[in-house]
This record gives structure tokens, C-alpha cells and sequence, in this order.
């Protein structure tokens, strides 16, 4: 004689652990990019109101360095931009994508759980 298992018990599917880590880190990122747009925005406010403010006569040595410097930064920041919007993206279709097959799982178990209980009655 042998001993039947237990049919397994699944309950209701709490937040998927991968997707809310994803979710949670795409967060992140997007606070980090508009915390980059706005420092970049920022950049580019103040190095006009210096380039207005300095004569070219007067915008020497580390004055012409500063305002090159924070030119290239200005490029950097909306390079920097963009690669987060992008990682955003693709974080964003992970989720998605996890989501999705959770989802595909759950059904999966209630499934099985259903075929189980089907046969044990039989």
C-alpha cells in the first residue's frame, strides 16, 4: 500500500519578489534621471547667466576653463540622461515580462491543483 502526498497548497500569489525588485529599482533609476535632468537644466542655466555676466575681455584662464568644463558637463549629464531613460526602458519590459509569466505561473498551480483535486476524487 502507498501513501498518497499531500496535494500541495497554493495560496493566493503575494508580489512577485523578482518584478517588485525590478519595480523598486526602476524607481530608483527614474528618480535618478530626473535628478540628472535637473542638475543638467540647472547646468545649463548657470553657465549662461555666467557667460552673459563675465565679459569675453574678462573670461580668462580659469574662467574659460570653468565654462568649458561646464559645457562638457552639460553634454555628459544629457548623455547620462539618456542612458538611464533607456535602462528605464528595458527595466520596464523585465516587469512586464515577469509579470506576465508570475501570472502564467499562478494559473499554471491552479491548474495542476484543480487536475489534483480531480483525481483524488476519482
Amino acid at each position: 500500500m502507498h501513501s498518497q502526498l499531500p496535494a500541495p497548497s497554493f495560496s493566493e500569489p503575494q508580489a512577485p519578489t523578482s518584478a517588485s525588485a525590478l519595480a523598486q529599482a526602476l524607481d530608483r533609476n527614474e528618480a535618478a534621471r530626473d535628478s540628472v535632468e535637473r542638475s543638467g537644466a540647472e547646468l545649463v542655466m548657470i553657465n549662461a547667466v555666467l557667460k552673459q555676466e563675465i565679459p569675453d575681455g574678462l573670461q580668462v584662464g580659469d574662467v574659460v576653463y570653468a565654462l568649458e568644463r561646464t559645457d562638457e558637463l552639460e553634454v555628459k549629464i544629457i548623455d547620462i540622461a539618456q542612458e538611464l531613460a533607456e535602462v528605464n526602458e528595458v527595466l520596464a519590459q523585465e516587469i512586464e515580462q515577469r509579470v506576465d509569466l508570475e501570472r502564467e505561473l499562478v494559473q499554471t498551480r491552479a491548474a495542476l491543483a484543480s487536475a489534483q483535486n480531480s483525481a483524488d476524487k476519482n
